[in-house]
């Protein structure tokens, strides 16, 4: 069919649809660009705007090095030798940082150890970012916050959010990566102000937030993966109710001997004080 008879059979003039084509194309065009870099900077973190694009060429995408080159600067995604692409994390700044608590923590309740990471979420013509908190020991989802910048209000919606689920007592552990958003002086402020200690992984290592990154791995091939939002709107409810009642609520955990988190942390209560939230041990190594 031609783009005349299109336009006839959808009763639209030629005129209304290259001004609709000439607004939303190339930002769509861009988006699908930008979200096959992600990919490709995953699978090989040294290679540089150059390799990329010719890899791109490889698998018959039209580019050129100049329009990869500008959308690796605006996400972030210049090779730097011997380090890895970062996506969602800005580790390159001044503010403190935290050593590694979660690796020497024994977890044998909840509130003991919380788990924070953000990802990227793909529109049509725009990218999303989502913050999420999860209890390590029920794997439930306890904060998240859905946002269109990864600026640092971003990180303190999820915490505040998690903050109001649950009621928590100092000595709680609070494990991130090194990014920003965990660092700046407004989350930090939170956290000290409740009397959680502040962990983060090492520089480089995603194993550190292993349970971060496995619950990412699940939302992305169980709900994102297999959606077309329209919108925000459109992603804030979607996300919300998998994270809400179908995550939290009806997903089997291998980790809670196949039960989902909810129904796992009703059995906890339920069995008393017994197995209520005990304080946090540590546990160091002889060497």
């Amino acid at each position: 069919m031609t783009i005349a008879e299109a336009c006839e059979l959808a009763a639209v003039s030629r005129a209304g649809f290259y001004r609709n084509y000439q607004e939303h194309e190339p930002r769509q065009a861009d988006i699908e660009l930008r979200d096959r870099l992600q990919r490709l900077a995953l699978v090989d973190s040294k290679y540089g705007y150059r390799r990329l694009c010719r890899e791109l060429r490889r698998q018959g995408s039209k580019v050129n090095a100049k329009r990869v080159l500008r959308l690796m600067r605006f996400d972030n995604l210049l090779c730097v030798r011997k380090k890895r692409y970062v996506l969602t994390t800005d580790s390159d700044h001044f503010l403190p940082v935290y050593p590694n608590l979660a690796a020497r923590l024994v977890v044998d309740g909840l509130n003991q150890l919380w788990v924070a990471d953000i990802t990227y979420i793909r529109l049509r013509e725009q990218f999303l970012y989502l913050a999420v908190i999860l209890d390590a020991f029920s794997r439930r989802v306890i904060g998240w916050q859905l946002g269109e910048s990864l600026e640092a209000t971003l990180a303190v919606g999820a915490l505040e959010q998690a903050l109001r689920v649950r009621q928590v007592e100092a000595g709680l552990v609070h494990h991130s990566d090194r990014g920003v958003q965990y660092c700046c002086r407004e989350y930090v402020a939170r956290l000290e102000a409740q009397g959680i200690l502040i962990s983060m992984s090492r520089r480089g290592n995603p194993y550190d937030n292993a349970r971060a990154e496995s619950f990412m791995k699940t939302l992305k091939s169980e709900e994102v993966g297999l959606r077309q939002y329209r919108d925000i709107e459109d992603a804030r409810q979607s996300i919300g109710v998998f994270l809400e009642q179908v995550y939290n609520g009806r997903r089997l955990h291998s980790a809670l001997d196949y039960r989902p988190p909810l129904e796992f942390e009703q059995e906890l209560e339920a069995k008393g004080p017994d197995r209520a939230p005990r304080r946090v041990r540590y546990e160091f190594s002889k060497a």
